[in-house]
């Protein structure tokens, strides 16, 4: 049953221009999309659309019978004494009105003996449970906690909240509101990682329907099961996550290309004979003939249309050979900021070539980290050491330029001091061509501004690149390019990033920033995320082992104790014999991404049974 039918949907801001134009879909009931396209493609313009904010100039939107839309861009304004509190628990007027009725029918009931009042009364309990009225303080806090909203903010005035606050406070309204359709724009934008990762364990079991357009790649992998990409203002449909869709995007691009070149060939070979009996056919009307039915075949010709190169980036960075192991030597460094202490004593070592993330939640004082790496502030104790011959280039989080009224081109010239030719010659690698090249910095988008300033770093001396939020503002093809670009780098890289899939492509190396201290974890992003599973497992099964030491034992008589060790015994074998088949579906499933992550989960909570079972074995054995 479809939750959303658009069909034939046309939608334009100018004239003779439609940013959508015919486009056609369906979601069941309980899936979860990811909405993709360029940027101006017409992705929220959609969204707007679907959740009634706007109308179309053509077509019909279709939602399913009771079903509620919520849509995350949509900021509903409030009292001016409204605090964040306030908003999250606005989600549960349906339930205070329930509530307000339901105590003026037991007013009621408590004078008269009238059945009617009791039978009403029934009825709201019931809908007060269904809507969840006694879990409403539970999941409050579950929800807060989960999208990090803590106490301090809690009591906060929403309006003094900033944008991305606000929108991760509208999401948490969202969640207790249970909206059956979910339409999420960007939903990851100003989420830490611990955050995005709770956000992900929920969609994955919210009962509803999702709508998500996000450039959070990894996310994408791990919530949705289908890709509706919006191109010239039409649906093009891909029935897997965001890696099955780059692989068909790329077998389908593939075969259009082959598909053109055939039938160019064939066009070529048909012009070519039909060229020739128009020579040989003067004077001989069946060879003019002949050569005239040809033609008409060619332009009868169903000819596929030349696939669309996407243009990658060829930038290269240039670097200089390092000499010495040593960039970095971090010794004692502290830095507290209005009283509170961002980190401390942190001792650290980056050696040549090394490519290191540096991650942590929101406010743990990553960026003011690599400001003091730079010398853009100070820090209150330590110093650091940077190798001889190490020329650093640093690309921030908030992007500024000294003269944002200097055209593109002039910035690279004046800044770089560089010949013209040689400036637009990096400009083009950078995807700045033709009139691009001539506008002003100031009319550049947040991502073309990134793009310009990782343009500028361009030098043949750079041998440590520290960056702050690279991806940030950028669609997902600006963050193949700028990933592209990076591939080409050899030398010493440190950045910080919530980019799980930028992450997991080039750290090598991880630093987490988390109560005042760094962890180093020396491997990449994949491996460092089974270490910290491990360790909560770990943690928790050494909890629940304490917890079973301080009750009392009950005394087990011989043989009970032998038969429940034999009980046991057969147990572990079966789960032992159960890990072992999931070896050998994960061989017969090895380019199967999807299976792979659900034998993975299988095979997680295979091994978490298996090491329960092992403990309670232990116990009675001893």
């Amino acid at each position: 049953m479809a939750d959303i039918s658009v069909q034939g949907l046309v939608k334009a801001f100018e004239l003779n221009k439609n940013v959508l134009d015919g486009l056609s879909f369906e979601v069941l009931e309980g899936e979860r999309v990811g909405i993709l396209g360029k940027n101006g493609a017409g992705k929220t313009t959609l969204f707007k659309l679907l959740a009634g904010e706007t109308e179309p100039d053509e077509g019909t939107i279709a939602i399913g019978t009771g079903k509620r839309i919520g849509l995350i861009s949509q900021i509903p304004v409030y009292p001016e004494n409204f605090t964040t509190e306030d908003v999250m628990r606005s989600a549960y007027a349906r339930l205070d009105a329930i509530k307000s009725r339901m105590e003026k029918l037991e007013a009621e009931m408590a004078e008269s003996r009238d059945g009617a009042p009791l039978r009403e009364y029934d009825e709201l309990i019931a809908k007060f449970q269904l809507y969840g009225g006694y879990e409403m303080e539970t999941d409050v806090n579950r929800v807060a906690n989960g999208l990090e909203i803590y106490g301090k903010m809690r009591a906060q005035p929403f309006a003094s909240l900033s944008g991305g606050e606000k929108t991760r406070v509208n999401l948490a309204r969202l969640i207790l509101e249970r909206t059956d359709i979910l339409l999420l724009d960007e939903p990851t934008n100003h989420l830490d990682l611990r955050a995005v990762e709770w956000l992900e364990e929920y969609l994955r079991s919210f009962k509803g329907t999702v709508l998500a357009i996000s450039h959070d790649r990894f996310f994408l992998d791990r919530v949705v099961g289908r890709i509706i990409e919006i191109t010239e203002g039409r649906a093009e449909f891909f029935s897997g996550n965001y890696s099955f869709y780059v692989a068909e995007k790329q077998r389908r691009r593939d075969e259009q290309q082959k598909k053109y070149e055939q039938e160019q060939k064939e066009i070529k070979r048909l012009t070519e004979a039909a060229d020739r009996l128009y020579q040989w056919g003067t004077g001989n009307q069946r060879l003019m003939k002949k050569s005239q039915a040809i033609r008409k075949r060619i332009e009868r010709t169903a000819k596929t249309e030349r696939p669309d190169s996407e243009r990658r980036m060829s930038a290269r960075f240039r670097e200089k050979d390092f000499s010495g192991d040593e960039v970095l030597a971090i010794k004692g460094l502290s830095k507290s900021f209005d009283g509170r202490t961002l980190f401390s004593g942190v001792d650290l070592l980056m050696e040549g070539g090394e490519r290191i993330a540096l991650i942590g939640d929101n406010g743990t004082g990553k960026s003011t980290f690599l400001k003091i790496l730079m010398g853009e502030e100070q820090a209150d104790s330590g110093y650091i050491k940077k190798g001889p011959s190490v020329r650093a280039a640093y690309l921030p989080q908030i992007i500024k330029f000294k003269n944002p009224n200097l055209s593109v081109l002039d910035t690279l010239v004046v800044s770089e001091n560089v010949p013209v030719q040689e400036a637009r010659n990096r400009l083009g690698a950078f995807k700045f061509s033709g009139e691009d090249v001539f506008k002003p910095v100031s009319a550049l988008s947040g991502g073309e501004q990134s793009r310009l300033r990782l343009c500028t770093l361009m030098r043949g001396d750079i041998n440590l690149l520290i960056l702050d939020e690279p991806t940030n503002h950028l669609d997902i093809m600006s963050r193949e390019w700028m990933e592209e670009a990076l591939e080409e780098y050899g030398e010493a890289l440190l950045f910080v990033s919530h980019d799980r899939y930028f992450i997991n492509r080039f750290a090598t190396r991880i630093w987490e920033l988390k109560d005042g201290s760094v962890s180093d974890f020396r491997g990449t992003f994949e491996q460092y995320r089974l270490h910290k599973e491990s360790a909560a497992r770990f943690a928790e099964i050494k909890k629940q082992a304490e917890a079973r030491e301080e009750k009392p034992k009950k005394k087990i008589k011989p043989q009970d104790g032998a038969k429940m060790i034999a009980k046991l015994e057969r147990e572990i074998a079966a789960a032992e014999d159960k890990l072992k088949k999931l070896d050998f579906e994960e061989e017969e499933f090895s380019s199967d991404y999807e299976k792979l992550l659900e034998i993975g989960e299988r095979r997680n909570a295979m091994e978490k049974e298996l090491e329960l079972l092992y403990e309670k074995w232990g116990e009675l054995s001893e």
